[in-house]
């Protein structure tokens, strides 16, 4: 459940859109919106496809009890010691919001805003990040103007906090003696360290031997296959073996079979767990949303031969698609 701010938070609901992941998350706005697409600029509030809308109490009602694992917010200021500020910027007192209770009542905080203020303009492409021409005001500063977030108090409760920039990414972390500060932990592709990022820093952020690099796909216009990541579960996890009762537990659901290196995978992993095995076991398949590219059914189906032979006294296979169950069942269960 993710909770996005005004301004450029706004833009995430774009991308959950683009990257086909609606579906995997809950979007939220503080006006009271609960799921769907939240809208940005002059429609903040509105939504499309949305799975309710509450009154705006119950809304907050819902952040001040915990209700949101993420919050995506803006950030005007920040400083040395990771506070924030969105409220005050000289005579213009703009007013916390409701941003004090969501940064305080969320698990996570993400931190998202341009690097520098004022006329910057950038260019993606190729992979990299080109600063065409940087912006007037820095809103690295030493000190915030006005404390709408405070990075000791976020500290102290163990909340982990992201601050992400075009060019830059730094983390909330502990600097000794409970004090809190900036690390620096990725910079984006093409851009210069000293001369693009510490050079207009008004402190020195915490900084690792090396400092990690934002992947290149963000500066590109291609999409991230966000999906396929976040469904992607590692092979090695899919795999379960009860030793007590010889069952074999593969889960299958969600795994997409696009590559014949794919099922030469797979026949490895079962190899490495079960060649060891003094007798066979009963294989457990969950083929929940599993998706095989038609012209590797056969080659699949093979492999799921081979290691029945050498290993699995039984199978049983559970999942939505009734027509894959059947092509891999054993010449003696088809006809049954």
């Amino acid at each position: 459940v993710v909770n996005l701010g005004i301004g450029m938070p706004e833009g995430v609901a774009a991308v959950a859109a683009e990257e086909r992941i609606i579906d995997l998350l809950t979007l939220t706005a503080e006006p009271g919106v609960i799921g769907g697409i939240p809208a940005g600029g002059l429609n903040f509030g509105a939504a499309v496809n949305t799975q309710a809308i509450i009154d705006q109490p119950y809304q907050f009602d819902f952040y001040d009890g915990g209700g949101l694992d993420v919050a995506v917010l803006g950030m005007a200021e920040v400083d040395a010691e990771g506070n924030v500020n969105v409220s005050k910027f000289g005579p213009k007192l703009a007013g916390a919001g409701g941003f004090i209770n969501i940064s305080q009542n969320a698990k996570a905080l993400v931190f998202v805003g341009t690097f520098m203020a004022g006329d910057l303009r950038v260019k993606i492409g190729d992979g990299a990040l080109q600063i065409l021409q940087d912006g007037s005001t820095g809103k690295f500063v030493k000190a915030v103007e006005h404390r709408t977030f405070s990075g000791r108090e976020a500290l102290r409760r163990g909340q982990p906090v992201l601050y992400v920039t075009e060019r830059a990414v730094f983390r909330l972390v502990d600097t000794g003696n409970g004090k809190s500060g900036l690390e620096l932990v990725e910079l984006a592709p093409g851009v210069d360290l000293v001369s693009d990022v510490l050079s207009k820093m008004a402190f020195t952020p915490v900084q690792r031997e090396r400092v990690g690099t934002m992947e290149t796909a963000l500066f590109t216009d291609a999409p991230l296959g966000l999906r396929e990541r976040i469904l992607a579960t590692p092979l090695a996890e899919r795999f379960d073996l009860d030793t007590a009762h010889h069952i074999f537990y593969i889960d299958f659901t969600g795994l997409s079979i696009n590559a014949t290196a794919q099922i030469e995978a797979i026949e490895r992993a079962v190899e490495s767990r079960l060649s060891s095995l003094h007798s066979k076991v009963a294989a457990v398949v969950n083929y929940d949303h599993f998706n095989i590219a038609p012209e590797l059914v056969d080659a699949y189906a093979a492999m799921v031969a081979r290691l029945t032979e050498r290993f699995y006294s039984r199978v049983t296979r559970y999942g939505t698609g009734g027509f894959l169950k059947a092509r891999l069942a054993p010449p003696s269960e088809k006809h049954r």
